[in-house]
């Protein structure tokens, strides 16, 4: 009997206890400064926006992304959660942060892209084209799993680890959507039908072209599990 009212006490205050944590934190919109919109999707893929913002100090924690298709426009909100507790301090330190929200699979055509709507609302526009295939990825992908900057240097280098030694590099493409991005296609071959599993670590240098005009521009890489690895490039 005595084990049992310990257990229920135990019980009691570990529910208390998280309670008290829930109510600590609010879901509150942050301020976000860009969307960009990559250029590449076909009505096969799961689509992608990815959002760039600050949260204003250390109380705010998790920035996520919802969205929810309007007719033809995807209305996307930018939430975090906040410390609430009055007695904890809020340290001013603005921390960046990018968040990829995955918008589904879309039809063929063109999306107009509202991010946290009202007077602060930043907007783009997301074209999804018509597959070729039923295929998922018209190609199979690297791994990828950094994206990093060779200092002094427009060139990147992109590093992780393939499945298996029977795939190699064949290319990298790099799609433009003309305005704050680059898609970035690191393109596999397959030399060998037998692929056994055995980790492969690899590093690719890519050039990043001079052709898009905006100061900081995006790097989206697709990779090999359908989703993508991002970084925002200082175009300087």
């Amino acid at each position: 009997m005595k084990s049992s009212f310990h257990l229920m006490l135990i019980a009691g205050l570990i529910t208390g206890f998280s309670a008290t944590a829930q109510a600590a934190f609010e879901e509150v919109l942050v301020p976000v400064d860009h969307v960009y919109s990559p250029k590449g999707f076909d009505s096969n893929d799961d689509a992608e926006v990815i959002v760039s913002g600050i949260l204003p100090d250390l109380c705010y924690k998790a920035p996520r992304g919802k969205v929810q298709l309007d007719g033809d426009t995807l209305r996307v909100t930018v939430t975090a959660l906040k410390e609430m507790d009055p007695n904890v301090a809020c340290p001013r330190a603005i921390v960046p942060f990018i968040e990829v929200v995955s918008v589904g699979v879309l039809d063929a055509g063109q999306y107009p892209v509202v991010v946290n709507g009202g007077p602060l609302q930043v907007t783009s526009r997301l074209g999804v084209e018509e597959a070729s295939s039923s295929a998922v990825d018209n190609y199979i992908y690297a791994r990828v799993e950094s994206v990093e900057r060779v200092p002094g240097t427009r060139t990147v280098q992109l590093k992780g680890f393939n499945p298996s030694y029977c795939f190699e590099f064949e290319r990298v493409e790099l799609v433009s959507n003309d305005a704050d991005t680059f898609s970035v296609l690191p393109i596999l071959k397959q030399r060998t039908e037998l692929c056994p599993l055995k980790l492969v670590p690899f590093t690719y240098e890519v050039e990043i072209p001079t052709t898009l005009a905006r100061d900081e521009i995006l790097l989206h890489v697709r990779v090999m599990n359908g989703r993508s690895v991002n970084s925002v490039f200082q175009n300087k």
